[in-house]
């Protein structure tokens, strides 16, 4: 009797193709993903050196102290205003002037949370002229 000899199967995995297949999902990955950016504040700077006087009646300065309380500083004194007041207290200023231009100065300590947020509550009130001031220091 002849005994066929039982043929031995090695126990390697084969890698042959684990290269490409590696390759084919890194490159998946690279084009299936995005990246998100961040857009920043949308403000549209006028040109460099242009400059118009302006009547102190047409300017409203809104102050943002260290403590991120905002006022008005009118008349050589500040006015505090609280948040939840101020949109409506701007809206008001803008149905009386209408060439109202808004001056917004933050002390250093200011946040620039309660910053942004006081230029969005700007812009919701409908201001579309605001400067952005450095305070005196």
């Amino acid at each position: 009797m002849i005994k066929k000899r039982a043929s031995r199967v090695s126990p390697e995995i084969p890698t042959a193709s684990m290269a490409d297949i590696a390759f084919l999902l890194i490159v998946f990955f690279l084009v299936t993903t995005t990246m998100s950016q961040d857009k920043g504040l949308s403000l549209h700077l006028p040109p460099v050196g242009e400059t118009k006087e302006v009547k102190s009646k047409n300017i409203l300065n809104v102050w943002i102290n260290a403590r991120d309380q905002v006022a008005f500083f009118e008349n050589d004194q500040l006015t505090p205003v609280p948040f939840a007041e101020f949109k409506t207290r701007i809206e008001g200023r803008l149905r009386e002037n209408d060439k109202l231009i808004i001056s917004l100065k933050a002390e250093r300590g200011a946040t620039y949370r309660s910053f942004v947020n006081v230029l969005d509550e700007l812009k919701l009130a409908g201001s579309t002229k605001i400067s952005i001031a450095n305070p005196e220091e």
